[in-house]
């Protein structure tokens, strides 16, 4: 076994052990402490593959989520579905990917946290970027930003909706996230009526070229890891 290997072999046990735990005591270090004693994994092995501790398993546990997402939509077929039912589907995809809604929710109470805002800012960008780069998005000018901005307040929105809904199979929150999808796209239909109008249109594409001119500087997420947005190829 490389060492890859046995660091994710790590944190999968420990992903695992942690399941039971987190209910409970929330993503803390008497978590992280037990799921590290009912893994069997040394204190030196489990801080070299969570440095941070309880933080970086939760964040490992979000990041799981994120690929289970993208592995069930690679086997799904899209090809009847338009663009924002496939959107929809992302969104609902991965929620159904979770197993313990618990789970989510002392996620979400730890990265409220402002010292930990941060990482969940950064792990909210990631699922919506994952979410665009599954569905194909190539963009790569201003859209690139406010796709992932836009997708952000969905999922964010509809995470808060799912984890108080007990209807049955969480249809209230399927028709919530309808409802958000609904209104993007209404919302993308009125900047396009307003692009083929003569004043509005030239007052659009005068903001456009400006903000582009700024994003122009910038690179898109991906170009280095963890940026979040991206980062700023102009002088400093």
């Amino acid at each position: 076994m490389t060492n890859t290997d046995e660091a994710a072999d790590i944190k999968a046990r420990m992903l695992d052990a942690a399941a039971m735990h987190v209910p409970f005591d929330g993503w803390s270090d008497t978590t992280f402490k037990a799921a590290m004693k009912d893994a069997d994994v040394a204190p030196g092995l489990a801080r070299a593959a969570f440095p941070r501790g309880a933080v970086d398993l939760a964040l490992a546990f979000h990041d799981s989520g994120d690929k289970a997402m993208a592995a069930r939509l690679e086997e799904t077929d899209q090809s009847s579905l338009r663009y924002s039912e496939r959107v929809t589907l992302a969104v609902r995809t991965r929620l159904e990917v979770i197993e313990d809604k618990e789970m989510v929710r002392r996620g979400m109470t730890l990265f409220a946290l402002p010292q930990y805002a941060g990482d969940g800012a950064q792990a909210l960008w990631r699922t919506v970027d994952l979410i665009w780069a599954t569905l194909g998005d190539t963009s790569r000018d201003v859209n690139w930003y406010t796709k992932r901005a836009t997708l952000s307040g969905v999922y964010g929105a509809t995470v808060l909706y799912w984890l108080g809904d007990e209807s049955e199979g969480h249809l209230n929150t399927w028709a919530f996230l309808d409802r958000r999808i609904e209104d993007v796209m209404r919302i993308e239909k009125l900047k396009a009526q307003a692009r083929d109008n003569r004043v509005l249109g030239g007052l659009m594409k005068g903001q456009e070229a400006a903000m582009n001119a700024i994003l122009d500087r910038l690179v898109p997420q991906g170009a280095r890891p963890n940026d979040m947005p991206g980062r700023w190829s102009g002088p400093v």
